[in-house]
């Protein structure tokens, strides 16, 4: 009896850890140092960072608001009175805003006018060659919208709003009137879209210098919000412009508009934005605008939030002439910074034991070349320990492994290999068959059959020729039968002339009937051997077949082979009752 010692460690293990071990304590040793380098580095690195995403946002607004001056100088230049009333300029209003929409058409593709008679004339458009002219001429109707196409082209009556528009009531109107020169509104709901829009307006005069209406454009923020809402800034971080009262214009985390009751929309202000982060980083930026005095910007500052993050912040203010006044900001917890640092110093750790690491691969490669194949032999000493001959080593080398596995596949032959007919001999056999057994009940195995087969004949050849011509027969019917087997089938020469069949699949009388048709032709044709004198000859010889099936024959191997012996010799006396055992 072997006993195997508790707690027993592989060979591969022994020789792999040492190596592990050596790997990751250098990795361990090179990484702690990076990761202090690194982290020192941290606050600035993420200043830099904060700072220019910061100024990514405020170049995307510097290219939406760009061209709004322009756009208003082309609809009514410096200096030209406004007409008496719209409908006594209607074509050169239309011609000019057409121009003035053909500079910058994004954003500004809307150019819009109206007089504190409540006319208004609007010119939107939709590409460059179609356009939309919103006209309305008395203040107490709706506005009419007409398509058309081309700077001179027909104009084709499309709807009439059925909402009241007073240009006077308008934020746009109400800020260009107070006001002597251009002038940015407040960032307010759009009348017609329910969107964020910020709008450009500038008061016109008329001859006597009184003032008469004012001419605006429009700039969408739709744009801008979604830009800020795909910028990737960290995977906890995020981006805002905000108005100085805090209403927000875009953000990366939440809607700048929310419905109200009575289907109207409402500014959402960040302290109101339902992001914890966003929140507390407008708190503190306001603190640090109201510390006193023009701080320079951009800035960063940090603070820590109520989730005990570290976060950093920069910010800048966005102003122009016209008097638009926004900030952005950009936050961002500080361990999204050290995921980046901790990627680094990963980086600089791999880098540190290529070298080293090459050493140890081919160590290892080496290792496990050897313990492989050691664990391929072990595997195939347990298996040959099950009585499982049949399953190849699959070791191929040159050395003393190699000597070792042709050394045991060699000694495995033996052991379950008849050395006459290269057959199975009746150990092997028996295992099979024990094997199947326990297959089958554990439910994943088929039913089989076992033959029992003694040769008919032999004898005779043997008194008349020889044991050498008798050796000759036993190993062509070997070959013969081996021929007609199928690869889940096994033939095993059990005792001199007596051979042992194990039919895989057999689950009825017909299988077996079909199969024992196979075995009998196998002796079907004479066979050549050669005499004791040299001489050719051509013997017959028959067999008789006893079988036993599994389940319903027997439970074990040993009581199988008894059965079918037992059901051979009734064969060969001719006393099978062959409605027990048709295959007798």
């Amino acid at each position: 009896m072997t006993i195997l010692p508790k707690n027993r460690l592989s060979l591969r293990l022994v020789l792999i850890v040492p190596y592990l071990a050596l790997v990751l304590g250098l990795a361990g040793t090179i990484g702690l140092l990076s990761y202090l380098a690194g982290s020192n580095a941290v606050s600035t690195l993420s200043d830099h960072v904060l700072i220019e995403t910061a100024s990514r946002i405020s170049q995307a607004v510097d290219r939406h608001i760009v061209g709004s001056g322009a756009t208003l100088e082309a609809a009514f230049p410096d200096g030209m009175p406004a007409p008496v009333t719209i409908e006594s300029d209607l074509a050169n209003l239309r011609t000019r805003f057409w121009i003035a929409t053909s500079l910058h058409i994004d954003p500004n593709n809307y150019v819009y006018y109206g007089n504190r008679a409540g006319q208004n004339i609007g010119l939107f458009r939709h590409s460059l060659g179609e356009g939309e002219l919103r006209i309305k001429l008395k203040a107490e109707d709706t506005r009419t919208v007409y398509r058309f196409s081309g700077i001179n082209g027909d104009l084709n009556f499309d709807r009439r709003e059925n909402r009241l528009f007073d240009p006077r009531q308008r934020p746009w109107f109400k800020a260009g009137e107070n006001t002597s020169s251009d002038t940015w509104t407040a960032v307010y709901i759009d009348f017609g879209t329910q969107e964020l829009v910020a709008t450009r307006a500038r008061r016109v005069l008329n001859t006597a210098g009184q003032f008469e209406g004012v001419v605006a454009t429009d700039m969408s923020l739709r744009a801008l919000n979604d830009f800020v809402r795909r910028l990737k800034v960290s995977p906890q971080g995020l981006a805002f412009i905000v108005e100085p009262n805090g209403d927000l214009i875009a953000s990366s985390v939440s809607p700048n508009v929310r419905a109200v009751p009575g289907g109207a929309s409402a500014r959402i202000n960040a302290m109101d934005s339902g992001s914890p982060l966003l929140t507390a980083t407008w708190t503190e930026i306001r603190r640090q605008l109201a510390g006193g005095g023009e701080p320079g910007l951009p800035q960063t500052l940090s603070f820590d939030d109520d989730h005990g993050r570290h976060v950093h912040v920069a910010f800048d203010r966005i102003r122009d002439r016209a008097g638009l006044e926004w900030i952005t900001v950009v936050a961002m917890p500080r361990e999204d910074f050290m995921g980046g640092v901790m990627r680094n110093v990963g980086r600089t750790v791999v880098a540190a034991l290529l070298a080293g690491l090459l050493a140890v691969l081919i160590g290892l490669r080496v290792i496990n070349w050897v313990t492989g194949d050691i664990k391929r032999l072990s595997v195939a000493a347990r298996q040959l320990g099950e009585g499982r001959f049949d399953l190849p080593v699959n070791v191929a080398r040159r050395d003393e492994i190699g000597e070792l596995a042709r050394s045991f596949t060699a000694m495995r032959d033996q052991l379950g290999t008849d050395s006459l007919t290269g057959l199975a001999n009746r150990d092997a056999f028996l295992r099979r068959v024990d094997r199947d057994i326990g297959a089958a009940r554990a439910g994943a195995g088929a039913p089989f059959a076992v033959l029992f087969l003694d040769l008919d004949g032999f004898k005779g050849v043997n008194d008349s020729h020889g044991h050498f011509a008798g050796d000759q027969v036993l190993k062509a019917l070997s070959a013969r039968l081996s021929a007609r087997m199928r690869d889940v089938d096994l033939i095993a020469r059990f005792a001199g002339d007596e051979f042992v069949v194990l039919g895989s699949g057999i689950e009825s009388d017909g299988d077996l009937a079909a199969f024992r048709g196979r075995i009998v032709a196998a002796f079907a044709e004479p066979i050549n051997i050669t005499g004791g004198d040299g001489r050719s000859l051509r013997v017959n010889v028959g067999c008789s077949i006893g079988a036993a099936r599994y389940p319903g024959d027997a439970d074990d191997a040993n009581t199988l082979v008894k059965t079918a012996d037992r059901n051979m010799y009734a064969a060969k006396l001719g006393l099978a009752d062959q409605s027990r055992n048709p295959a007798a």
